[in-house]
């Protein structure tokens, strides 16, 4: 089978490549806008009568598209992020290849939810923010081209290679600075938000079953279970040593997560102060910390309804939280 990774060199394609390319009946070509890609081509400028002469010549039997922007202006993410994937569909149609497309979405798609409630794929989109626009006109371009094409809708992938300027990112490296410098309290804001965390080498293997399948449509791709950020970071302390406390100025009185029952407040009186989702400031040092939302676009609540991932891609998450944490935490703590 020859598959065409757009895409290769980004957080989710390196993953992705590395599950295929252990697949020994692939045959995998890389195309993106890296040095280290097969191909050089930018989806977000080039044309899709190029892209159509590139198809044409290696005749993929699918096409796995894991390009895009997570941050820029609306401008650049639709650029990034719609126009883009219309240039991928444009080409597949003009091409006499017939690939199957497989695209990645996102759980920014659907926007906010409510409470308590799993989001199942026929639930009315609603996003809450110019990339989860950015990535629904995506896959109502996918829907609506006529391709054999199937959308993973990836809900919070974590893992090694997590962006140091995520929300989980942040929280390792605000641990790891913590531990650096002695301090026994670490002051977080913005762990109210309630997510549902896959590992990234999950949504590999769900990509993977995807290429292999003849399922089309949306389906889900999530552990199918909201974990409270405050949670991940009791679980992040625990894989990482730091026995410190988790205190969050902002959230209900007496607000913590594992504690060290040996910390001594007056023994570190300096006290780390960071925000989830949001970098700090010189001024975050004077000022109180203030508990920014989770920048998704998404509200307080997610969690994934995962029934269909199992029942057409024969496809369940394997790899729990804490082991995808402990990979997070182990590439923190070797930044120098």
């Amino acid at each position: 089978m020859r598959v065409l990774l757009i895409g290769s060199n980004g957080y989710l394609g390196r993953f992705v490549a590395d599950r295929l390319l252990a697949d020994p009946a692939v045959q995998l070509t890389a195309l993106g806008r890296g040095d280290d890609a097969d191909v050089r081509f930018d989806l977000a400028t080039g044309s899709p009568g190029a892209l159509t002469r590139f198809l044409d010549a290696v005749h993929p039997g699918v096409v796995v598209n894991c390009a895009g922007a997570t941050r820029g202006g609306a401008r650049e993410l639709t650029r990034h992020n719609t126009v883009a994937v219309a240039t991928v569909c444009e080409a597949l149609r003009r091409s006499g290849c017939g690939a199957r497309l497989v695209q990645i979405g996102c759980s920014a798609e659907y926007g906010p939810s409510q409470p308590g409630s799993s989001t199942a794929e026929d639930a009315v989109p609603r996003p809450g923010g110019p990339y989860g626009v950015s990535k629904l006109a995506a896959t109502e371009l996918v829907l609506g081209s006529g391709l054999d094409a199937v959308v993973l809708r990836v809900f919070s992938p974590v893992g090694p290679g997590t962006p140091a300027g995520s929300p989980l990112g942040r929280l390792a490296e605000a641990m790891r600075r913590a531990m650096q410098s002695g301090d026994g309290e670490l002051r977080l804001g913005g762990l109210g938000a309630q997510r549902d965390f896959v590992d990234v080498r999950d949504v590999a293997r769900a990509v993977h079953a995807a290429s292999l399948s003849a399922a089309q449509g949306v389906i889900n791709i999530g552990s199918g279970r909201a974990v409270r950020l405050r949670d991940a970071a009791g679980i992040l302390a625990r894989v990482a040593g730091y026995g410190g406390a988790l205190t969050e100025p902002d959230g209900p009185p007496g607000a913590h997560a594992s504690p060290s029952p040996h910390a001594s407040h007056a023994a570190h009186p300096a006290h780390l102060r960071a925000t989830i989702g949001h970098p700090r400031t010189d001024s975050d040092h004077h000022a109180p910390p203030v508990a920014y939302p989770y920048p998704d676009g998404c509200g307080s609540w997610q969690q994934a309804d995962v029934r269909t991932a199992r029942d057409r891609l024969g496809w369940r998450p394997r790899i729990n939280l804490e082991e995808s944490l402990a990979d997070i935490w182990m590439e923190a703590a070797c930044r120098i």
